[in-house]
């Protein structure tokens, strides 16, 4: 069985004020994010990151940097290639709200609306391994490479019906 990149934290036994996590995965964990992340390998992963919990407006901000070492396969050459990827984000999080409190009944909310806590808890690897899918491109391809579109123009073939008749008429 893989161990999962799994960090999860109870808002309940948070502390007011400042705390700070560094997560690094193993070799398990590495097989795994490579499932999760759906390339052929993760060579390294690892995020640090700052929480600041505001216990009595239930506000939660996650701020950091999660880094990884990933193989990709370019989508021109379809040579395996590693890449580094490195994200920085600021997170908050309101662990008092519902879904419905923030979405109910106004539509028209803001981007900057903090995320929602479920069940009284966040996951620290989830958050992480999010931000690293969040800045990988689609199509990966090696530093230079450029795609070449080679279009040959050929006659197009006229099907012409009256064709054998022109062969009887010489």
């Amino acid at each position: 069985m893989q161990k999962e990149f799994s960090y999860p934290l109870k808002i309940d036994e948070l502390g007011q004020g400042e705390q700070t996590y560094n997560l690094r995965a193993d070799k398990e964990q590495l097989a795994t994010l490579k499932e999760i992340l759906q390339v052929p390998a993760v060579n390294s992963f690892e995020a640090n990151l700052k929480l600041k919990f505001q216990k009595k407006r239930g506000l939660l901000e996650i701020s950091g940097t999660a880094s990884a070492n990933l193989e990709l396969i370019s989508v021109i050459s379809l040579e395996a290639f590693n890449k580094d990827y490195t994200a920085e984000f600021k997170l908050m999080y309101d662990t008092n709200a519902t879904y419905e409190d923030i979405y109910g009944e106004d539509d028209d909310n803001e981007d900057d609306v903090p995320d929602i806590v479920y069940d009284g808890k966040i996951d620290l690897g989830d958050i992480a391994i999010e931000q690293i899918a969040l800045v990988m491109e689609d199509h990966p391809r090696k530093t230079g490479e450029v795609f070449n579109e080679v279009i040959e123009a050929r006659e197009p073939v006229k099907n012409n019906p009256f064709a054998a008749l022109e062969k009887l008429k010489k």
